[in-house]
C-alpha cells in the first residue's frame, strides 16, 4: 500500500516514534532522513527537491520534523542551518503544495523565545504563551522562527494547511547544562523539567496526531486560522506563582505537592531551587483536546510505584544522542 504519510527526521527520537506509531496502527507511512535507520525509507536530504518531488507522491500528510537542533551549533555552521531549517522547509512546503497535500505539520521549538524565557535576576518567572513575542537568542532559534515564517507564508497565499507545534524538552540524554548535569542525576533533572518545561515522547506523538485530525477540519481551518501551539506538560503552577518561583520553587513544590520530599529524599532528588519560565500549555489542550498524560503528577504516582516514569514508548525509542564523536564537556556542548 502507497504511503500516505511522510516524516521527516524519521531516524531521529520523534521521527522514529511516529514511525513506530504508524506501523504499530497499520496506516502507511514513509520515513526521510539523511542517516538510514529501520524507519527511514528514504535516505537522503530535505533540500535535495527531486527527492522531495518522489517522497511526495500520494502523500496526504507531511509531518516535518526534521531538523538541525541546537547542540548542532557546536559542529554546524550557520549557514548549514539555514540550508537545514529554512532552505529544507521551503523546499518541503513548495512540493507539498505542488503534490495537493492536505496537511503539513511543523515541529518547531520553544526555544524560538530563546532571551524570552530568562528574565532578569529580580524578575519573576516569565509565564510563556504562544503570545510572548520571540527573541531568538542563536541561529537555531532564529532558523526555526524563520521556518515558521514560511509555514504562516504558505497557509494564507498557497491555501496549504499547515500548523506549527513548538515542543518542550523531550530527549532522553542529559541536560545540555554543564550545572545541571554536575548537581542532578537525569531522571531527577528530567523529572523537575516535567514541572515546567518538559513532555514525554509518547505525549508529543499524541498531540501531533490530534493537531493532524484538527488541520484536516476545514472548520477548524475557518475559525481559528493559522495556528501555533506550546507542547508542554501540564504545569501546576498558576501565573499567580511566578514570582515565588523565582525566589524559592521548592516551596511551591511543596505546598502543591506535601508528598514530594519522602519521594524525593528516598531516592537522594532534590527539587530545583529556582525556576525562570513556566510553559502554558492550555491553548493546545483546549483547542486540540490534548490530554498529556506523563505529567509531574505521575511522576510522584510512578515514585510511590517504584516503576520508571517514563513511556513504553520512550523507553523503546531511547537514546540517540546528536553527535558521532563524544566531547570531554558533555554530551553536547553548544555555544
Amino acid at each position: 500500500m502507497q504511503p500516505n504519510v511522510l516524516v521527516t527526521g524519521s531516524a531521529g527520537h520523534l521521527g522514529e516514534a511516529l514511525m513506530r506509531t504508524f506501523r504499530a496502527a497499520d496506516r502507511p507511512a514513509a520515513g526521510l532522513d539523511i542517516k538510514a535507520s529501520p524507519f527511514t525509507d528514504h535516505v537522503g536530504s530535505i533540500v535535495d527537491r527531486a527527492l522531495v518531488k518522489r517522497c511526495m507522491q500520494g502523500v496526504k500528510t507531511v509531518l516535518h520534523v526534521a531538523t538541525l537542533h541546537k547542540p548542532h551549533i557546536v559542529t554546524h555552521t550557520m549557514q548549514d542551518f539555514v540550508e537545514t531549517n529554512i532552505t529544507g522547509t521551503l523546499v518541503l512546503l513548495e512540493e507539498a503544495a505542488a503534490a495537493g497535500v492536505e496537511c503539513f505539520m511543523y515541529t518547531s521549538t520553544t526555544s524560538t523565545w530563546g532571551d524570552a524565557l530568562s528574565p532578569a535576576d529580580a524578575e519573576p518567572a516569565a509565564w510563556i504563551t504562544e503570545e510572548v513575542p520571540p527573541i531568538p537568542k542563536n541561529i537555531y532559534g532564529v532558523t526555526k522562527l524563520a521556518a515558521e515564517s514560511l509555514c504562516e507564508l504558505f497557509f494564507r497565499k498557497h491555501h496549504l494547511p499547515t500548523m506549527v507545534l513548538r515542543t518542550s524538552r523531550f530527549f532522553p540524554e542529559d541536560d545540555d547544562n554543564t550545572a545541571i548535569r554536575s548537581q542532578y542525576g537525569t531522571a531527577n533533572a528530567q523529572a523537575n523539567d516535567l514541572l515546567y518545561r518538559r513532555a514525554d515522547l509518547e505525549d508529543m506523538v499524541t498531540a501531533h496526531l490530534l493537531a493532524e485530525a484538527k488541520l484536516r477540519d476545514a472548520e477548524f481551518r475557518r475559525k481559528k486560522g493559522f495556528r501555533r501551539y506550546i507542547i508542554s506538560a501540564t504545569t501546576p503552577f498558576q501565573r499567580s506563582d511566578c514570582a515565588q518561583l523565582r525566589l524559592n520553587a521548592t516551596e511551591v513544590v511543596h505546598r502543591l505537592f506535601p508528598q514530594v520530599e519522602a519521594l524525593y529524599r528516598d531516592r537522594q532528588w532534590t527539587l530545583f531551587p529556582s525556576i525562570d519560565r513556566v510553559y502554558d500549555s492550555s491553548r493546545a489542550i483546549e483547542e486540540l483536546e490534548w490530554r498529556p498524560r506523563y505529567d509531574f503528577r505521575h511522576v510522584l504516582e510512578c515514585l510511590k510505584k517504584g516503576v520508571d516514569f517514563r513511556s513504553p514508548l520512550a523507553r523503546e525509542v531511547g537514546s540517540k544522542g546528536y553527535h558521532r564523536e563524544v566531547f570531554a564537556e558533555g554530551p553536547y556542548p553548544v555555544r
